[in-house]
């Protein structure tokens, strides 16, 4: 669980997954616990921006997809803001409790949301952003099931408004506080000495408007959720370009840039275990 692997961690480094495969791969890595980041599905499922285009069905289903390929690591998933009102929270969270997910991130943004890190963000008015939560309190099923409250109200009104919206968002139940996009070491500073001994997101994100810190650093901090949500993602992306690029120029890859074998592949899918499973019926 979640929970507990919090309690037994100084911090945890959760790498940003968008689907099945790269579940997988970030779970054989040795990752402890994952992040459904919304930016990554968005480009996978739509190849299209963070801009809110993604429905919550289609966030359940994915979310669903990434639990059951990341074996025994707990996953975190983005819920946007809620897609909606308060109802539309609760039916968030059970869908997520449902699909076997650890915790659930709910952010303050108005509808349309979009990237945490793009401009021309909006939020929607304190009141509202602390009754999501305490939707989201109200529909889980067990205490075991982690919600994260995310207040990016840095970038749209100052520090201060984002502190005051972290503080009632804690008191409406939120188990985790993500302040999103701080712009500076003294400002993730003063958000962790205001809200020392509370579990705290950091969000490194390339390029983007929070300074990069290494893990030690930022759990030194008090952050102890070391959020990566789109490093791979942004890696992936520049190796299809560049394997498509090769065939569109000459028809097969270049033999010299890395890639797995078709075994090797295979191998990292389990086809041998999963055609044993089969096997079985085969000899009734």
């Amino acid at each position: 669980m979640l929970k507990q692997l919090m309690n037994d961690s100084d911090y945890l480094v959760l790498p940003g997954v968008y689907d099945g495969l790269s579940a997988l791969i970030a779970s054989q890595t040795g990752f402890k616990a994952l992040y459904m980041t919304g930016f990554g599905v968005a480009a996978s499922l739509l190849g299209k921006p963070d801009i809110g285009l993604v429905t919550a069905t289609e966030m359940a289903e994915r979310a669903a997809q990434i639990v059951a390929a990341a074996g025994a690591a707990p996953v975190i998933a983005d819920g946007d803001n809620g897609y909606g009102g308060e109802l539309n929270v609760m039916r968030l969270v059970q869908a997520y409790e449902r699909a076997g997910v650890a915790a659930i991130q709910l952010e303050d943004q108005v509808m349309p949301k979009r990237c945490g890190h793009m401009e021309g963000k909006l939020v929607v008015p304190m009141d509202e952003a602390v009754q999501k939560i305490r939707a989201a309190i109200a529909a889980r099923s067990s205490p075991d099931f982690l919600v994260i409250a995310r207040t990016d109200a840095r970038a749209t009104h100052d520090l201060n408004e984002a502190l005051r919206r972290g503080h009632a968002m804690l008191d409406a139940g939120a188990d985790i506080l993500f302040i999103e996009a701080p712009q500076s070491e003294a400002e993730m500073q003063i958000i962790a000495s205001t809200f020392a001994g509370v579990p705290l997101v950091a969000n490194m994100v390339e390029d983007g408007k929070t300074p990069e810190f290494a893990p030690v650093a930022l759990a030194a901090m008090g952050f102890r959720l070391i959020l990566r949500p789109v490093s791979a993602l942004l890696r992936h992306a520049r190796v299809l370009q560049l394997a498509y690029g090769e065939l569109a120029a000459t028809g097969a890859l270049a033999s010299d840039q890395p890639r797995l074998t078709f075994a090797e592949f295979n191998a990292l899918v389990g086809l041998e275990a999963l055609q044993a499973q089969a096997e079985q019926f085969n000899n009734r």
